[in-house]
């Protein structure tokens, strides 16, 4: 897990270099004119995500059922909050891992989610 935080920025100064070996300057500026857009459309995103959540009390989803046959082992946090347009009830402490987070839907059906490292490893679905 913790090699997936230095393959990014290597696969970036691999990008550089390669830019820097064929192009000189103008392929600096073209690499960097691509990092920078990459990292804007991600922001965009998340913006995006946030925004559509903000506008939902936290921890309720339209239907639990609906988002429980939509998850994946291995999701995201940021995807799971995009499918359920809210954010999660966490059910543990702050900073501890792995995370719970649960949403209800309006006939008491309620999913926890458990993430480790903000992917998804299991979740539960309840029915009353």
């Amino acid at each position: 897990m913790r090699l997936r935080k230095f393959i990014v920025p290597l696969g970036v100064a691999v990008l550089f270099v390669l830019a820097w070996q064929s192009m000189r300057w103008p392929g600096v500026l073209a690499v960097g004119g691509g990092v920078v857009m990459w990292l804007l459309l991600h922001i965009t995103q998340v913006m995006r995500v946030m925004q559509r959540a903000a506008q939902q009390p936290v921890g309720t989803v339209a239907s639990a059922v609906m988002l429980h046959a939509q998850l994946r082992t291995g999701q995201r946090l940021l995807h799971v909050l995009a499918l359920a347009r809210a954010l999660g009830e966490l059910r543990t402490a702050p900073d501890a891992q792995p995370e719970r987070y649960r949403w209800t839907d309006a006939g008491q059906s309620w999913v926890e989610c458990e993430f480790q490292d903000g992917r998804l490893l299991r979740w539960q679905l309840h029915r009353p």
